[in-house]
């Protein structure tokens, strides 16, 4: 892999899980090779554009044979540092978190859940999908104790700064947000959102 991370852009990382994720779906298809042509297709890209792409990293198929899709599929696992599991923190179990804990999207693709907390007294003590919920004043321990570096938030957008304050304090680097709001983070800590409103509204510019 010849691509150091600052030399690549954001934007071509962004696309390298929606190649995974389709290189998955030929291998329980039973897919062996594929060309670009062929991914692109399946993607809504250009060939040219995935071929760009994945020249980052290095040379993974050859002209007029496309790409063998259990090589590359193991390629970019290991470009996106998915060979072991990935710890993550959870922060906010009401429906959402439930809904989160509950997901098995995560196994088998490089996560699994394995702290939750809520500020909620009623819910601290309880069981969540075989893990029990524990107070935000633990959140600091737990999380150098078991040193991970990933967090979900899911909680409303009045404490998600506060949280996320504290998850960084606790050495999290990359923080998924489901609160409507945009964070202020150091340029170190990576973040995404995910807010359903806002690309449902994007849609609606289009619903004339």
């Amino acid at each position: 892999m010849k691509a150091m991370v600052e030399e690549v852009p954001d934007v071509v990382v962004a696309r390298l899980p929606l190649y995974l994720r389709a290189l998955n779906f030929l291998t329980e298809e039973g897919i062996s090779v594929i060309s670009s042509g062929e991914l692109a297709d399946r993607l809504g890209l250009s060939a040219a554009q995935i071929r760009k792409d994945l020249s980052h990293f290095g040379d993974f198929g050859k002209q007029g044979s496309g790409y063998a899709v259990g090589y590359l599929r193991q390629q970019l696992r290991e470009i996106l540092n998915l060979q072991d599991a990935w710890d993550v923190a959870l922060v906010g179990a009401g429906d959402l978190g439930h809904a989160l804990v509950h997901y098995g999207g995560f196994i088998g693709h490089g996560f699994r859940i394995r702290l939750v907390f809520d500020n909620n007294p009623q819910k601290i003590g309880r069981e969540l999908g075989g893990l029990t919920i524990l107070s935000p004043a633990l959140m600091k321990e737990e999380i150098r104790r078991l040193q991970m570096r990933l967090a979900i938030i899911a909680v409303p957008a009045a404490a998600a700064q506060r949280v996320t304050d504290e998850l960084i304090e606790a050495g999290v680097e990359a923080i998924l947000s489901y609160a409507p709001i945009t964070l202020q983070v150091p340029p170190n800590i990576h973040m995404q959102y995910i807010d359903p409103v806002v690309y449902l509204q994007h849609m609606t510019f289009y619903l004339k």
